[in-house]
């Protein structure tokens, strides 16, 4: 049986990635074993994977630089993760035991990692997840993949709206 080729995006390029992220999660590791967090270095949570089964998935305790997000390559490799896909949920999460995401694995980015801190309504990004399981394909991944980069820049509630959002800036729901 021959791999998907979304599967062999996945190992090529996971692995290119695992290697250049590979000095920088070390030295995030050292860094934050001698701040001695609560919780420990690494942060272990149970998540809903592909067919809705549940794995460990083991994440750096640190947001800086998104080396928590790097830290997930080795279950890409594996097999439990995707670089693209719909986040990662634990079981019992509103929308985990959805049926279109058991169709997929969950991803390092997607569409609703991608707008994570813009002005989305609460459920927005759940209704992203679905749209990307059922409309994905090779070149929105490339896509999504490219524009990953600038969104691990941004300042959660610093996004700008996008081309769809028509409200004008400085709009609060809540006045």
């Amino acid at each position: 049986m021959r791999p998907q080729p979304k599967r062999v995006l996945d190992l090529v390029l996971g692995s290119v990635l695992l290697v250049l992220a590979g000095l920088p999660l070390i030295g995030g590791l050292v860094a934050t074993a001698l701040r001695r967090p609560r919780g420990g270095v690494v942060v272990r949570e149970t998540v809903t994977g592909l067919g809705g089964r549940p794995f460990t998935l083991y994440t750096l305790n640190t947001r800086r630089c998104r080396l928590d997000l790097l830290s997930w390559l080795p279950h890409v490799l594996r097999g439990q993760m995707s670089l693209v896909g719909p986040a990662p949920l634990p079981p019992g999460t509103p929308g985990a035991e959805l049926g279109w995401r058991r169709h997929m694995r969950p991803g390092l980015t997607g569409l609703a990692q991608i707008r994570r801190g813009s002005a989305l309504p609460w459920d927005e990004p759940l209704l992203l997840d679905q749209h990307y399981v059922e409309h994905h394909w090779m070149g929105l991944d490339v896509a999504l993949l490219l524009r990953t980069p600038a969104t691990l820049r941004t300042v959660p509630g610093q996004a700008h709206l996008s081309d769809a959002d028509h409200r004008l800036r400085g709009y609060s729901a809540a006045e």
